[in-house]
């Protein structure tokens, strides 16, 4: 049997291209007792995996040339030899980018499709929900009234943040880079007004209009330029949630910025940062209670679909030019 899988041909210098995947073709095996072989039908692209593809010591291995790139994905079980789990059964898990794997069934999660759309177990329900919950509630921990600003706010993560902010009474700002994400998070998301930074003449001037009690809980996506607008409108006691840097994942050397720990210090403000996975033992309550808001229908989400296996690289560079909406999601069916 046959399968397509995508490998790291070389580790990108500064922005990623096409040329650093490479597709190949394999032979798979039989199955083994209590292994499954699954069929990808949905696969997340994020940006933590552009870390991974450096060759550095980080929280998580990084890449190994010529192997596949492994990513979340929900598959459909197309044979079994496991008691487990049967064909038509909808997994998710950590897994190779191809077009077909075996893997044993410890270490799946099996999917129940009637409690919410599949996809939505890599977004809403999956790392970015969780990753928003956490982090909003245990290091930003927003109170009613206060002011709430999110940047990378259309992202997959945002979108969850601020909606979360507004179920805990806070006034929601948003930062996105194109006027139509902008008008997602007004007008379909909840958020109270939002900010087109690429657009902006004065970003920090903008913030300040737009939080003019000033920021009492920064959920950080971005971080750069965008968040040295932000520092300088932080409020007294404001709260920092350093979750991701993505404009600065592809620099080839660190750029020298304000120093804002002076800010940090006369504002008696706190910045933590954190990795999802900080929280795996309470994974359950956080998937719990994100369930909950859906199906009481307090949380909505946005997914941007690619389709096709061969568009996975495509997919994961589109992320670093803002061309999704809400969660990036190759559609392998």
């Amino acid at each position: 049997m046959k399968a397509s899988r995508i490998v790291l041909a070389s580790r990108p210098m500064g922005i990623p291209s096409f040329e650093n995947f490479r597709f190949e073709e394999i032979e798979l095996p039989a199955l083994n007792e209590d292994e499954v072989l699954i069929q990808p039908v949905y696969i997340s692209v994020d940006p933590y995996m552009r870390g991974r593809m450096n060759d550095v010591k980080s929280y998580t291995p990084p890449y190994q040339l010529n192997e596949p790139i492994v990513g979340s994905i929900v598959g459909k079980v197309i044979e079994s030899k496991s008691d487990n789990l049967k064909p038509g059964d909808l997994v998710n898990a950590n897994l190779p980018w191809a077009t077909k794997i075996i893997h044993k069934s410890h270490g799946l999660f099996k999917i129940d499709p009637n409690s919410a759309p599949p996809s939505y177990y890599l977004g809403l329900l999956g790392m970015p929900g969780l990753t928003a919950y956490f982090g909003l509630l245990d290091i930003g921990r927003p109170k009613e009234g206060e002011t709430v600003l999110i940047s990378g706010a259309a992202g997959a993560v945002g979108i969850v943040a601020g909606q979360i902010a507004k179920l805990k009474g806070c006034h929601v700002v948003g930062l996105a880079g194109t006027d139509d994400k902008v008008k997602l998070l007004k007008e379909q998301l909840g958020f109270d007004t939002a900010i087109n930074y690429k657009a902006s003449k004065n970003l920090r001037k903008d913030i300040k209009a737009a939080c003019p009690n000033d920021v009492d809980v920064y959920f950080d996506n971005v971080g750069g330029e965008i968040s040295d607008a932000v520092f300088a409108n932080l409020n007294f006691k404001a709260r920092v949630v350093v979750c991701g840097q993505i404009s600065l994942y592809n620099e080839t050397r660190m750029q020298l910025g304000p120093r804002f720990l002076p800010i940090i210090l006369t504002r008696s403000a706190m910045v933590k940062g954190y990795i999802v996975r900080d929280y795996t033992d309470r994974y359950h309550d956080g998937i719990l209670q994100l369930t909950n808001w859906y199906r009481e229908g307090k949380l909505t989400y946005k997914e941007t679909f690619v389709k096709g296996f061969d568009r996975l690289p495509e997919a994961f560079l589109g992320l670093f030019a803002g061309q999704n909406q809400g969660k990036m999601l190759v559609q392998v069916e």
